[in-house]
């Protein structure tokens, strides 16, 4: 209540009667601490994604349908009122229908990129502004950034350098403000952050040069811009607002982003480290599985911490995400992460493990299997098997369609399809099918899920999960994911961890899919 007050003392200060506060940070990151994430003080939502506006009846809070359930668990109804975005569903077109056309609605501008800056500005009257009330100033992460050894890259930063700058003329730079994009040029991470390897920097490449501005550095940087008589190529969907106006006037707009691509294009070094990565994975899930399996009285939150404990004795430098691990009903929670000393695995219980982590290389790993405690339902069984074909289909999609080039698009609606034509129980798919898989855990591209940016080809070295999924609230839900990679026009997997045999009905199985099972333990 504390930061609605203030909130709302702030817009009136300003003369503000509709505000948009974001979830994220300056830096444009998609799992902000839940100490800076300003959304999550307003509305008490702790989902790392959707936005919040703020109106003068309500405080309308956006998601989608990975955290319609947890959303209405979380938030003071009285006080929020949560828009549930459904699949394909654009977050501004229902922002547009909550503001008045003469109404000016505010916007922290080092919190929006600039494209969708750009897309509000066409629809209603914008006021930028420079400081967010509820920021936490203090700032006590030291930061210790590391330098990779090539044998993870295959390629040095000079070298990934010289090829984003070979086609830039002597009067252009290129001003990088993402963070994966600045750790993934320069070969650096930092793994003393919780849930991340990025280092928390800035970057100008030149012709003849690249410099990097360090967290220590990036006070100096905002001179060295107003200095700088170039023309400054710039993704709007990355850099915020507050630094787009920096250069707006010597501004150009990168219609193609060269970074995005040459990081999404593994290089045969980076495959072989995510191999290696995902079988420490793995080892880390069977422990888990074991766990699960041979103890008592164990709660969500025990589990957390072995896992955690089992990631680092396989040599992960951090976690890539916040394991989900729910049991149950909370497994209904596409994206649940509270793991609750409360909730007790007992016979019968269904758990649903989400996690993955960084190691030495610096890229994310991706993984979610269910388990059970004692025997399953039939119900449990029929609504894994449902989801296991899925994934089958899904994964040897190359070999059912002959064309010359696949994406995610076309995947994700054929996982939609398989699921219309099925007896799910009322059980719903409400998430994409999958997301790409870098030095961050979600990267693009590519994308499988229902968006037109999922459009986009996916190519040689590109790796993303694949991750169908069957929900109920109230009941449990079933997601088996694993992290893939494409080559030579087929999709192979990093993820080994076996399926449970206890779990899956094979009568449900056709004679195909139980011979494309079988490159995958089944225990």
């Amino acid at each position: 209540m504390k930061n609605i007050t203030k909130i709302r003392e702030f817009m009136l200060t300003n003369g503000l009667k509709y505000l948009l506060v974001n979830a994220t940070n300056e830096f444009l990151v998609e799992y902000n601490t839940l100490d800076n994430n300003s959304r999550y003080k307003l509305t008490g939502f702790s989902g790392s994604t959707g936005e919040a506006l703020v109106t003068p009846e309500t405080i309308y809070l956006f998601v989608d349908g990975r955290y319609h359930i947890q959303a209405d668990l979380e938030v003071n109804h009285d006080l929020v009122t949560v828009i549930k975005l459904q699949t394909g569903q654009k977050f501004s077109d229902i922002l547009f229908t909550k503001i008045p056309k003469d109404e000016t609605l505010g916007i922290f501008a080092k919190k929006i990129t600039q494209k969708m800056y750009e897309t509000i500005q066409e629809k209603c009257k914008t006021k930028l502004l420079e400081i967010d009330p509820l920021d936490n100033d203090k700032n006590n992460n030291t930061p210790s950034n590391t330098s990779l050894d090539i044998k993870y890259t295959g390629l040095s930063a000079e070298e990934k350098a010289t090829k984003l700058s070979q086609n830039l003329s002597l009067n252009q730079a290129i001003y990088l403000t993402d963070l994966d994009e600045v750790s993934y040029i320069f070969n650096m991470r930092d793994f003393s952050q919780v849930f991340s390897a990025k280092i928390k920097a800035k970057a100008i490449i030149l012709k003849d040069n690249a410099i990097l501005f360090t967290q220590d550095k990036l006070e100096n940087l905002s001179d060295f811009l107003k200095s700088l008589n170039k023309e400054i190529l710039v993704d709007k969907s990355k850099i915020n607002a507050y630094d787009y106006n920096l250069i707006k006037d010597k501004a150009k707009e990168l219609i193609s982003n060269p970074v995005q691509i040459m990081k999404a294009e593994k290089t045969d070094a980076e495959i072989e480290h995510l191999k290696s990565a995902f079988n420490k994975t793995d080892n880390a899930m069977k422990a888990i599985r074991e766990y699960i399996l041979n103890s008592g009285n164990i709660s969500e939150y025990d589990i957390a911490v072995k896992l955690a404990h089992e990631f680092k004795n396989q040599g992960a430098l951090g976690l890539s995400f916040n394991s989900i691990v729910a049991k149950d009903k909370n497994s209904a929670l596409a994206h649940y992460s509270k793991s609750s000393k409360d909730e007790i695995i007992t016979d019968g219980s269904l758990i649903l493990i989400d996690c993955g982590g960084y190691f030495e290389g610096g890229l994310a790993t991706d993984i979610t299997r269910v388990f059970v405690k004692g025997e399953p339902t039939q119900l449990h069984k029929k609504i894994y098997t449902l989801v296991l074909k899925a994934f089958l289909q899904a994964y040897n999609f190359t070999q059912t369609h002959s064309n010359d080039s696949i994406n995610g698009f076309e995947i994700d609606q054929a996982t939609r399809e398989f699921f219309n034509t099925q007896d799910c129980e009322g059980f719903i798919f409400n998430h994409g099918l999958g997301h790409g898989i870098g030095i961050n855990v979600h990267e693009y591209p590519p994308s499988l899920s229902p968006s037109e940016l999922a459009k986009t080809p996916i190519k040689d070295g590109m790796c993303f999960s694949i991750e169908p999924g069957l929900y109920k609230e109230g009941l449990f839900g079933i997601r088996l994911e694993n992290s893939c990679y494409f080559k030579d026009n087929k999709i192979h997997s990093f993820v080994k961890m076996n399926y449970e045999s206890k779990l899956i009905n094979f009568e449900m199985l056709s004679e195909t899919e139980k011979e494309q099972l079988k490159e995958f333990e089944v225990i």
